[in-house]
Protein backbone atom coordinates (compact mmCIF):
# COMPACT_ATOMS: atom_id res chain seq x y z
CA UNK A 1 0.00 0.00 0.00
CA UNK A 2 1.50 3.63 -0.70
CA UNK A 3 -0.07 7.39 -0.35
CA UNK A 4 -1.28 7.90 -3.88
CA UNK A 5 -0.53 11.99 -4.18
CA UNK A 6 0.65 14.99 -2.39
CA UNK A 7 3.73 15.65 -0.17
CA UNK A 8 4.22 12.00 0.76
CA UNK A 9 3.12 10.44 -2.85
CA UNK A 10 4.49 6.95 -3.58
CA UNK A 11 5.60 6.60 0.06
CA UNK A 12 4.88 2.85 1.13
CA UNK A 13 2.58 2.41 4.10
CA UNK A 14 2.89 -0.81 6.46
CA UNK A 15 -0.46 -2.63 6.63
CA UNK A 16 -0.64 -4.29 10.35
CA UNK A 17 -0.55 -7.98 9.89
CA UNK A 18 -3.83 -8.21 11.97
CA UNK A 19 -7.84 -8.44 10.52
CA UNK A 20 -7.36 -4.87 9.06
CA UNK A 21 -8.94 -4.42 5.82
CA UNK A 22 -7.04 -1.29 4.38
CA UNK A 23 -8.48 0.71 1.95
CA UNK A 24 -7.40 -0.50 -1.52
CA UNK A 25 -5.56 2.39 -3.95
CA UNK A 26 -8.06 2.63 -6.23
CA UNK A 27 -10.80 3.24 -3.65
CA UNK A 28 -8.92 5.79 -1.99
CA UNK A 29 -8.23 7.66 -5.43
CA UNK A 30 -11.49 7.88 -6.20
CA UNK A 31 -12.76 8.74 -2.98
CA UNK A 32 -9.99 11.74 -3.03
CA UNK A 33 -10.62 12.69 -6.63
CA UNK A 34 -14.37 13.53 -5.06
CA UNK A 35 -13.45 15.48 -2.08
CA UNK A 36 -11.20 17.50 -4.53
CA UNK A 37 -10.14 20.97 -3.06
CA UNK A 38 -12.16 20.00 0.39
CA UNK A 39 -9.16 18.38 1.18
CA UNK A 40 -6.96 21.51 1.85
CA UNK A 41 -6.70 23.19 5.46
CA UNK A 42 -9.25 20.25 6.25
CA UNK A 43 -9.49 18.98 9.74
CA UNK A 44 -9.69 15.24 9.26
CA UNK A 45 -10.93 12.46 11.80
CA UNK A 46 -10.16 9.08 10.72
CA UNK A 47 -12.12 6.58 12.70
CA UNK A 48 -11.02 3.07 12.75
CA UNK A 49 -7.95 4.10 11.20
CA UNK A 50 -5.62 0.98 11.12
CA UNK A 51 -2.69 1.87 8.92
CA UNK A 52 -3.67 5.47 8.75
CA UNK A 53 -4.01 5.89 4.88
CA UNK A 54 -7.26 7.87 4.75
CA UNK A 55 -6.11 10.11 7.34
CA UNK A 56 -2.24 10.14 5.72
CA UNK A 57 -3.54 10.47 2.42
CA UNK A 58 -5.77 13.35 3.75
CA UNK A 59 -2.68 15.12 5.13
CA UNK A 60 -0.17 14.57 2.02
CA UNK A 61 -2.89 16.44 0.11
CA UNK A 62 -2.76 19.40 2.30
CA UNK A 63 -5.01 18.56 5.33
CA UNK A 64 -4.17 20.98 8.09
CA UNK A 65 -4.64 18.34 10.35
CA UNK A 66 -5.32 14.63 11.20
CA UNK A 67 -6.53 12.80 14.31
CA UNK A 68 -6.64 9.14 14.08
CA UNK A 69 -8.51 6.68 16.16
CA UNK A 70 -7.80 2.81 16.61
CA UNK A 71 -8.39 0.40 19.35
CA UNK A 72 -5.77 -2.28 18.88
CA UNK A 73 -2.67 -1.04 20.21
CA UNK A 74 -0.12 -2.93 17.97
CA UNK A 75 -2.24 -1.64 15.18
CA UNK A 76 -1.56 1.90 16.15
CA UNK A 77 1.76 1.52 16.79
CA UNK A 78 2.36 0.39 13.03
CA UNK A 79 0.20 3.76 12.52
CA UNK A 80 2.36 5.44 14.54
CA UNK A 81 5.60 3.83 12.20
CA UNK A 82 3.44 5.14 9.13
CA UNK A 83 3.30 8.98 10.23
CA UNK A 84 7.06 8.65 11.26
CA UNK A 85 7.93 7.78 7.86
CA UNK A 86 5.47 10.24 6.46
CA UNK A 87 6.71 12.71 8.19
CA UNK A 88 3.10 14.44 8.17
CA UNK A 89 2.29 14.62 11.59
CA UNK A 90 -1.17 13.64 13.69
CA UNK A 91 -2.61 12.72 16.80
CA UNK A 92 -2.87 9.05 17.54
CA UNK A 93 -5.78 8.07 20.29
CA UNK A 94 -5.59 4.34 20.98
CA UNK A 95 -8.93 3.61 22.13
CA UNK A 96 -12.49 2.19 20.88
CA UNK A 97 -14.00 4.60 18.49
CA UNK A 98 -17.11 4.26 20.70
CA UNK A 99 -15.47 5.80 23.26
CA UNK A 100 -13.86 8.13 21.66
CA UNK A 101 -16.99 9.62 20.34
CA UNK A 102 -18.48 9.42 24.39
CA UNK A 103 -16.01 11.67 25.53
CA UNK A 104 -15.88 14.20 22.82
CA UNK A 105 -16.14 17.56 24.36
CA UNK A 106 -18.30 20.43 24.31
CA UNK A 107 -14.60 21.95 22.95
CA UNK A 108 -14.72 19.73 19.97
CA UNK A 109 -18.21 21.12 18.02
CA UNK A 110 -17.14 22.31 14.77
CA UNK A 111 -13.80 20.70 15.00
CA UNK A 112 -13.47 18.71 11.76
CA UNK A 113 -13.92 19.30 8.13
CA UNK A 114 -14.19 15.50 7.30
CA UNK A 115 -14.63 12.64 9.15
CA UNK A 116 -13.44 9.12 7.49
CA UNK A 117 -14.79 5.81 9.01
CA UNK A 118 -13.55 2.50 7.65
CA UNK A 119 -15.63 0.29 10.97
CA UNK A 120 -15.57 -3.74 10.33
CA UNK A 121 -17.68 -4.84 7.68
CA UNK A 122 -21.27 -5.67 9.17
CA UNK A 123 -20.80 -9.36 8.91
CA UNK A 124 -22.62 -10.47 12.00
CA UNK A 125 -24.06 -9.20 15.14
CA UNK A 126 -20.97 -7.53 16.98
CA UNK A 127 -20.32 -5.79 14.25
CA UNK A 128 -23.51 -4.72 12.77
CA UNK A 129 -24.15 -3.28 16.52
CA UNK A 130 -20.65 -1.22 16.18
CA UNK A 131 -22.40 0.19 13.03
CA UNK A 132 -25.91 1.36 14.69
CA UNK A 133 -23.68 2.80 17.45
CA UNK A 134 -21.77 4.92 14.93
CA UNK A 135 -24.30 5.77 12.98
CA UNK A 136 -26.38 6.53 16.25
CA UNK A 137 -23.57 8.52 17.93
CA UNK A 138 -24.61 12.17 18.04
CA UNK A 139 -21.43 13.91 19.35
CA UNK A 140 -20.36 12.65 15.79
CA UNK A 141 -22.22 14.75 13.78
CA UNK A 142 -22.05 17.57 16.07
CA UNK A 143 -18.38 17.54 15.66
CA UNK A 144 -18.59 18.17 11.74
CA UNK A 145 -18.33 22.26 11.04
CA UNK A 146 -21.33 23.73 8.91
CA UNK A 147 -20.35 22.21 5.52
CA UNK A 148 -18.93 19.05 7.12
CA UNK A 149 -18.58 15.69 5.21
CA UNK A 150 -18.60 12.26 6.69
CA UNK A 151 -17.57 9.43 4.46
CA UNK A 152 -18.52 5.61 5.55
CA UNK A 153 -16.91 2.86 3.93
CA UNK A 154 -19.70 -0.30 3.93
CA UNK A 155 -19.74 -3.75 2.26
CA UNK A 156 -21.78 -3.42 -0.55
CA UNK A 157 -25.07 -4.29 -0.45
CA UNK A 158 -25.05 -3.83 3.15
CA UNK A 159 -28.26 -1.72 4.87
CA UNK A 160 -27.18 1.49 7.12
CA UNK A 161 -29.01 1.46 10.20
CA UNK A 162 -30.50 5.13 10.82
CA UNK A 163 -30.81 6.37 14.19
CA UNK A 164 -34.20 7.14 15.45
CA UNK A 165 -34.58 10.71 14.63
CA UNK A 166 -32.14 10.93 11.15
CA UNK A 167 -28.97 12.27 12.18
CA UNK A 168 -27.46 11.83 8.98
CA UNK A 169 -28.59 12.77 5.17
CA UNK A 170 -26.79 10.90 2.01
CA UNK A 171 -25.58 13.28 -0.14
CA UNK A 172 -24.79 10.01 -2.47
CA UNK A 173 -22.93 6.62 -2.89
CA UNK A 174 -20.73 5.23 -4.89
CA UNK A 175 -19.93 1.55 -5.43
CA UNK A 176 -16.24 0.07 -5.77
CA UNK A 177 -16.33 -3.52 -6.74
CA UNK A 178 -17.59 -5.36 -2.96
CA UNK A 179 -16.97 -1.63 -1.49
CA UNK A 180 -19.55 1.54 -1.30
CA UNK A 181 -18.66 5.03 -0.13
CA UNK A 182 -21.34 6.62 1.67
CA UNK A 183 -21.28 10.37 1.72
CA UNK A 184 -23.29 12.35 4.77
CA UNK A 185 -23.95 15.32 5.90
CA UNK A 186 -25.42 16.20 9.66
CA UNK A 187 -29.18 15.89 9.29
CA UNK A 188 -30.97 19.39 10.45
CA UNK A 189 -32.90 17.13 13.15
CA UNK A 190 -29.66 16.51 15.58
CA UNK A 191 -31.11 16.83 19.17
CA UNK A 192 -29.86 19.56 21.15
Amino acid sequence: MRVIAGSAGGLTLTVPETVTRPTTDRVREALFSSLGDRILDADVLDLYAGSGALGIEALSRGARSATFVEANDRVAGVLRENLERTRLGGEVRTTRVSHFLKTLSESADGRFDLVFADPPYARDAETRDELAALLASESLPRSLRPGGLFVLEAMDGADLPQAEPPLWTSLRDRRYGGTRLHYLTPSLSIPA
